[in-house]
């Protein structure tokens, strides 16, 4: 993994060349030019309106695209209307997954099959206007990596969404040092070289820009319009929030000490020992000073309870040493990724 302290400051764009147009990306490794993924549950009453949009926008764009829809175990018609829409142009692709995995797998799913070269991701309830692809597509045009959507005007309930959301933002900012005010929207474009070794589990979809960071990418921000929904019903709720801060406590984890895991429990077991050695000294004062017995005081459990869990953290720490450098040494995986080269051979 990598530091995002390291790569997610803001750096200026460099000069870039433009997004590849209809016909040139023959000449690279990506079949198009330009992958939009929808992930879908149970959105039959928009499906055919997303379709419509973002079928406009793509032309408009005069680049080679696909849509992909990923249908995350939908148990409407969605299904049925997403092949019907894949018989009418062969420019829509549809993963159909056996069951409701989650928004974050089904992202990753349109990931795995998308071909572009820019990869647009966007929601299936037309709360974010396809409208807007072309000013991520801008984002990156100016030579950013990363373009995501900031929904300035949200039209969610202001308590259970808005704060919320805003709170969570906030706090993600403070922790992995990405300046985004929005990590909730979907409506994000990342060029497809950041994505190739990308894996997402849990509900880490919302923190892909971090991953991006931490792997050198350059992240910009746009305000995107945003809307009320007018069908179907919301498929977030409170219990989610839960779930979105310990991803967040998992992923500081993994960006930052993935490769020194022995900070983490060495750390802990060392304040154990500070612990334990506070204890005894205490103990050792009733006992001369303070007219108390060993036995009368919890002091001796706590400090031979204190010693065990230091060392067995510190145990902990060089065993998920060990495992770290196997796990990276076994596949040749390296601890850093190169951008480009000077005079060197880029592919020695």
């Amino acid at each position: 993994m990598f530091n995002p302290q390291a790569s997610s400051r803001q750096l200026e764009p460099t000069a870039t060349d433009d997004l590849p147009v209809r016909g040139e990306v023959a000449n690279r490794n990506c079949a198009v030019a330009l992958s939009v993924v929808i992930p879908v549950f149970n959105e039959r009453e928009t499906l055919r309106l997303v379709y419509a949009r973002v079928t406009e926008v793509a032309k408009a764009s005069e680049r080679d695209y696909e849509i992909i829809f990923v249908n995350d175990g939908s148990t409407d018609e969605g299904g049925a209307i997403l092949d019907e829409l894949a018989c009418s142009d062969r420019r829509v692709k549809v993963v159909h997954l056996q069951r409701n995995f989650g928004q974050t797998a089904a992202m990753m799913a349109g990931f795995d099959h998308a071909r572009g070269e820019i990869v647009v991701t966007l929601d299936a309830d037309l709360q974010n206007d396809p409208a807007d692809i072309p000013l991520l597509l801008a984002g990156l045009k100016r030579g950013y990596d990363v373009c995501s959507g900031w929904r300035k005007e949200r039209k969610d309930r202001f308590l259970t969404r808005v704060v919320l959301s805003r709170a969570a933002n906030f706090l993600a900012s403070l922790m992995f040092r990405v300046s985004l005010k929005d990590y909730g929207c979907t409506l994000k474009a990342y060029r497809r070289e950041f994505l190739q070794d990308l894996r997402l589990y849990g509900e880490m979809h919302r923190f892909i820009p971090v991953y991006m960071a931490a792997a050198g990418a350059r992240i910009s921000e746009v305000v995107v319009s945003h809307t009320e929904r007018r069908h179907g019903i919301s498929k977030y709720g409170l219990g989610r929030v839960v779930k979105v801060v310990l991803d967040m406590i998992l992923l500081k984890f993994l960006l930052t000490y993935a490769q020194k895991p022995v900070y983490v429990f060495g750390g802990f077991g060392l304040l154990s020992f500070c612990g334990s050695l506070g204890a005894f000294c205490l103990m050792v004062y009733y006992k001369f000073w303070g007219g108390k017995s060993f036995v009368e005081t919890p002091l001796p459990l706590l400090v031979v309870l204190l010693f065990l869990i230091g060392v067995v953290s510190v145990l902990m720490g060089l065993m998920a040493e060990v495992l770290m450098r196997t796990y990276y040494e076994s596949q040749g995986k390296r601890g850093y990724r190169v951008r480009a080269v000077r005079n060197l051979d880029e592919t020695g």
